[in-house]
């Protein structure tokens, strides 16, 4: 049960984005942008990091949702995704650019400031571009207020693991849209 009254019985983030729709907007405009934008990182690197920070900042609701989304759209699927979250970034199952941005977004979800020179360059070495640093960054950060929202409010979250493939159904045909 929420802390507060909802006033719907929409799970995690939902329930709130349909509890303040008017801060919905710039919160889902952010997210479709950083997940869902122009990138040269797939949509599904970019939820797997997503669901990295979320797994490592220990938000059930976010880490599960996101990592669904990822599932559903890396080719390793559900199998990669597990190993991922259940892992060090060092040790995930993507390839070696991917590990390094999974580095740094582990660092930013810690500490922005623990982001090194080594590991930008570390990064960097792999082939990573200024811009996939800055939207690795970005969603690390953006997530860690994501979590602490949902989590800060103790939104509810769905037991059955289908009705977080349900929605990342949902995220990957429509984007982040503002719920109704």
């Amino acid at each position: 049960m929420a802390h507060i009254e909802l006033g719907n019985d929409l799970p995690g983030i939902r329930g709130l984005l349909a509890y303040r729709p008017e801060t919905a907007g710039p919160l889902m405009g952010l997210a479709e942008v950083l997940l869902r934008g122009d990138s040269s990182l797939s949509r599904g690197e970019r939820e797997l990091i997503a669901a990295y920070v979320s797994s490592g900042n220990d938000c059930e609701y976010c880490a599960a949702s996101h990592g669904a989304s990822a599932a559903a759209l890396l080719p390793g699927g559900a199998g990669q995704v597990e190993q991922t979250l259940a892992g060090a970034a060092c040790d995930a199952p993507v390839s070696a650019k991917v590990r390094a941005l999974l580095e740094i977004a582990g660092q930013v979800r810690v500490d922005g400031r623990l982001v090194s020179d080594e590991a930008v360059a570390a990064a960097r070495a792999e082939g990573a571009t200024d811009r996939e640093i800055h939207d690795t960054v970005l969603i690390a950060a953006a997530f860690c207020m994501f979590n602490r929202y949902v989590d800060g409010l103790a939104t509810p979250v769905p037991d059955d693991p289908a009705q977080h493939a349900m929605s990342a159904a949902h995220l990957i045909e429509h984007g982040y849209q503002i719920p109704r």
